[in-house]
């Protein structure tokens, strides 16, 4: 299997009240996490990150994450301090440029000796347009269009040296972009860097199957992660490609114990943490899209319909027909008898491993034999030492099961995930 580090301190997984839990921006957070997940001989590091912070009801929602350094930057300085470990950007294709982008995406891989990889994300909100020159979005069916250029363009830019070092001029026009020149990065160690797409949507599925060298996705149970990977798989065929050009790679919390018993007990009280109880009435505004401050989590749900595109919430994107999920969350709670609190506890939870070390290795194991994932990034709920626990006491399981590697058997991102270097296109 394949294993990658997601730094925490994005969304409400990361629980700021423990003791524990320490800086998000200071470096020594970045080296701490990452030279762990080296240690447990993963594949690669991940960042998330977003163009501007989000706003709740006109207010920074603080209580997801008040601001991070720009991924690149902070990963360049990662390079210097790791030696195998593969290091992923999240980078909007939205508001960059193709040129600007794919020469700071091949220093990173020429400065790390080949270990780079892109997480392409998209924008289609105004909101975020107002921090950039223009000012404006893309209407949300476009954003996936420009995205595919944006790819094939920067692979144009990468293919524009020779493997054995000569420089050609380059020419690109398409619908979205217009340019020509020469790009000033010799082709990297390991050809291009490494490409992931983060989504669930049809249009993300396909422009994984199209594009992508990993889709990191997001489901919660066995059956879920096995359709979604058949699905996936199944898309491959009709761009050329064999099921293994795709790594799926969900993201999962992990929460172990030295008994089942004693994981269980520790998972519920950091669910609880999580989802505090402003955090559940946040969690519900955002879904409503109105103010709920006078509900009591601990009670029942709201029985008003929900108002769409209230402006309630600014930056994040809402996943699914709001009126379809809360009839889901009415339906859990109804079946269960849930509170408020309780209802977004149960629905929000991603996938999650429980249990002693090895029930944990067992089940990651089994998840991968039942062709539900190819791996898993791993979501801490701590910063920045969330990735102790499990790479000191279950890696070592995985690797005596013959699971997950032992040892690194190449240097470059490309050779841990199993990829063949891209064909030169010159």
């Amino acid at each position: 299997m394949h294993l990658a580090a997601h730094f925490p301190g994005v969304n409400a997984t990361t629980v700021w009240a423990d003791p524990r839990s320490r800086s998000q921006i200071d470096f020594s957070s970045f080296v701490h996490l990452a030279r762990t997940a080296e240690r447990g001989k993963f594949d690669f590091f991940f960042l998330a990150e977003g163009l501007r912070l989000r706003e709740h009801n006109g207010r920074i929602h603080d209580l997801d994450v008040v601001g991070r350094p720009e991924s690149l930057t902070v990963l360049n300085a990662l390079a210097a301090v790791t030696e195998r470990l593969g290091l992923a950007a999240t980078v909007n294709a939205t508001f960059n440029e193709p040129y600007e982008l794919a020469r700071r995406l091949a220093t990173l891989d020429h400065l790390s000796e080949g270990r780079a990889a892109w997480n392409v994300v998209t924008s289609s909100d105004a909101f975020t347009g107002e921090n950039f020159r223009r000012g404006g979005y893309l209407d949300r069916a476009d954003r996936y269009t420009r995205a595919a250029e944006f790819v094939a363009t920067a692979r144009e830019l990468w293919d524009s040296w020779t493997p054995d070092g000569a420089s050609r001029s380059f020419a690109h026009e398409g619908e979205q972009f217009t340019i020509s020149g020469e790009f000033t990065v010799p082709r990297s160690p390991q050809g291009h860097p490494v490409v992931i797409q983060a989504g669930d949507s049809s249009e993300g599925r396909e422009f994984a199957a199209s594009a992508a060298d990993i889709i990191f996705t997001r489901h919660g149970t066995l059956e879920a992660g096995r359709d979604f990977y058949a699905d996936v798989k199944a898309r491959l065929a009709a761009y050329g490609r064999q099921p293994d050009d795709l790594k799926i790679m969900p993201g999962v919390t992990v929460v172990t114990g030295d008994t089942d018993a004693e994981a269980q007990e520790r998972a519920y009280e950091i669910r609880r943490q999580q989802v505090s109880p402003q955090n559940a009435i946040l969690a519900a505004e955002q879904l409503w899209g109105t103010d709920l401050s006078a509900y009591d989590p601990d009670g029942p749900l709201p029985e008003i319909d929900p108002v769409i595109d209230s402006g309630l919430v600014k930056g994040r994107v809402l996943h699914g027909d709001p009126f379809a999920v809360v009839a889901r969350w009415r339906a859990v709670a109804e079946a269960k008898g849930l509170s408020l609190r309780q209802t977004v506890i149960e629905t929000t939870t991603r996938q999650s491993f429980i249990g002693s070390p090895q029930t944990v290795a067992a089940e990651l194991t089994a998840f991968v034999d039942e062709r539900a994932a190819d791996g898993f990034i791993l979501v801490p709920h701590l910063t920045p030492g969330g990735l102790d626990d499990f790479v000191d006491r279950v890696v070592p399981l995985l690797q005596e099961s013959g699971a997950f590697r032992s040892e690194y058997s190449g240097s470059t991102l490309r050779s841990h995930l199993g990829l063949a270097e891209p064909v030169w296109k010159g």
